[in-house]
């Protein structure tokens, strides 16, 4: 244990050392001439020491893992040019993604599994979260409402506003039709997960709760004799989930959400490393008190910030109700009759189903972290809680925003060409933002807040996924190095642009399904057995109710 301590110290002390890389003079006078060469001496110092490192990586590191978790399965239509030079390009036409499949099947077995407990668990699920059955006095941290918006607050964000408006823009309002059925099956993989999450989770001394896919791939699987690959399926998972927190959890939120609101505040885009500081601050004064304080501040983020997006989009379907109808007959219809140019029915239904997937998580086995805390007597009560996640994310506030690129008319290239080059260079943020500001025109002030909140609730959730992976390996006496290495990549995200870095967190992320789905087909029988006896309990009237 000493020697873990030590080697996380030399980390931290690395990255202290690049996060106060910031000349003195600087800080001293951020509006003269001294901070503006000094800054970017530093930062071009530090992004030339870095070059190498960040090319190799993403051409060794980063392209291999892509090369494999986002495998064409539909590889024989890809077309391959050579040009004159010898370079040769690859048009992969319908690019189907190892990984979507690997989720989307997983989603679909588990809803069969469950007696498609995602429609009649809903109800009961809502009733659970207003608190009917929560008693104060079961064991855990948090109620079934702060767990299930602290695992929210993880997955609503940026890709809510950018990835569906590059959906609908890719594949036709059809595409959105897609982007629902994916999240109403991912419910069925949300409650899975999280149910086992409750399982198998182990409760300290003094009240902590350590839980999550690392302990139910181990520990599940230990007890069907399968141990020695539990317990490697749960090591890859916590390092994938330690990487992705410090990457995409962290420094990609980072660095998108300050461009984005430097469209409106030019003041973050001069100075970064201010906005670095004040995030790195917000972050750390929250994920220094625990599980307890993040969800006590994601109860009240999660609900603000789905009110000021989801109010906005409401607000311009009230201004075009007399549309609406048209608009849901074109997402319904092109999902079996796409418009031409978008790659026909399979080529829509994949840009859905990519989209809901990388969205709302379902089968990666990051919320079971937030879920294996909740006060709950049975297991199965969590799981059904958790499978409101996916309908929030997806079926609720990624519809509305399709509904308003359908209903302006952003995504089609007859109607508004000249945005068409925001769907080409994928910037989906951008183009939700023309289509909103174009019937508001105070709308980018909004979408500014709206980015931070997404951003901020994104990194404090990440940061105690990361930080339950980092104790499964180190111990838990190893909280505090995490939380202060965490709060370090917050800075370290508003000063370097580390493309490849940002990438593999990405991947990572995604990467996560591949351990937590193989494992769990171990244990579907456990689940299922564990749906059966709550199920019949309640139907029994068993559970007391409180409210």
């Amino acid at each position: 244990m000493a020697s873990r301590s030590r080697l996380a110290s030399l980390i931290l002390a690395l990255f202290v050392l690049v996060g106060t890389a910031t000349p003195v003079a600087a800080l001293q006078d951020p509006g003269g001439a001294a901070a503006t060469e000094a800054s970017d001496g530093i930062l071009d110092k530090v992004n030339a020491f870095f070059e190498p490192v960040d090319t190799f990586w993403g051409a060794n590191v980063n392209a291999k893992i892509d090369a494999l978790f986002f495998y064409d399965v539909w590889f024989w239509d890809n077309v391959t040019t050579v040009a004159a030079d010898g370079t040769e390009t690859v048009d992969k036409g319908t690019d189907l993604k190892l990984a979507v499949v690997w989720l989307v099947i997983g989603s679909i077995l588990f809803t069969l599994k469950m007696g498609f407990i995602n429609v009649r668990g809903f109800g009961h699920a809502i009733q659970v979260v207003r608190g009917k059955f929560s008693n104060p006095n079961d064991a855990g941290e948090v109620s079934h409402f702060q767990a299930l918006t602290a695992a929210l607050s993880a997955t609503v964000g940026l890709g809510n506003i950018a990835g569906v408006a590059i959906a609908v823009g890719t594949g036709g309002p059809g595409a959105t039709f897609w982007m629902i059925i994916a999240g109403l099956i991912g419910m069925s993989a949300k409650f899975t997960e999280c149910t086992l999450g409750q399982m198998y989770r182990e409760v300290r001394p003094d009240g902590r709760v350590m839980g999550g896919a690392m302990f139910y791939l181990s520990k599940g699987l230990a007890e069907q004799g399968k141990a020695g690959l539990g317990k490697v399926l749960a090591v890859v998972f916590a390092i994938m989930c330690i990487m992705a927190s410090f990457a995409g959890g962290n420094a990609f939120q980072v660095n998108q959400s300050m461009n984005a609101i430097g469209q409106t505040v030019p003041f973050v885009t001069d100075y970064p490393w201010v906005y670095g500081l004040v995030m790195a601050f917000m972050v750390g004064i929250v994920i220094l008190g625990g599980i307890k304080r993040i969800a006590s501040t994601a109860e009240k983020i999660v609900p603000a910030m789905c009110a000021v997006f989801v109010g906005t989009c409401l607000f311009i379907l009230f201004r075009h109700a007399s549309a609406i109808p048209a608009a849901v007959g074109e997402i319904v219809g092109g999902a079996f009759t796409p418009r031409a140019g978008f790659g026909g029915f399979l080529g829509v239904l994949i840009v859905g189903f990519q989209r809901a997937a990388f969205s709302n998580e379902a089968g990666a086995g990051s919320a079971a972290i937030a879920h294996s805390a909740a006060r709950t007597p049975h297991p199965t009560r969590e799981g059904i809680v958790a499978l409101l996640e996916p309908f929030v994310d997806t079926v609720v506030v990624c519809t509305m925003t399709a509904l308003v690129i359908v209903i302006t008319g952003a995504w089609d290239p007859q109607v508004h060409p000249e945005w068409q080059g925001f769907i080409a260079d994928n910037q989906g943020a951008a183009l939700t933002s023309v289509a909103m500001g174009s019937e508001i025109s105070w709308f980018p002030y909004v979408l500014s807040v709206a980015v931070l909140l997404f951003a901020y609730s994104t990194m404090i959730s990440w940061s105690y996924y990361g930080e339950r992976c980092w104790c499964y390996l180190f111990g838990d006496g190893a909280s505090n190095s995490f939380r202060l290495i965490f709060v370090g990549f917050v800075f370290i995200g508003s000063i370097l642009t580390a493309t490849n870095v940002l990438a593999f967190g990405d991947l990572m992320i995604l990467g996560l399904a591949f351990p937590n789905m193989f494992g769990i087909y171990f244990l579907l029988g456990k689940v299922r057995a564990s749906l059966d006896d709550y199920w019949g309990k309640l139907k029994r009237g068993e559970f007391e109710t409180y409210k």
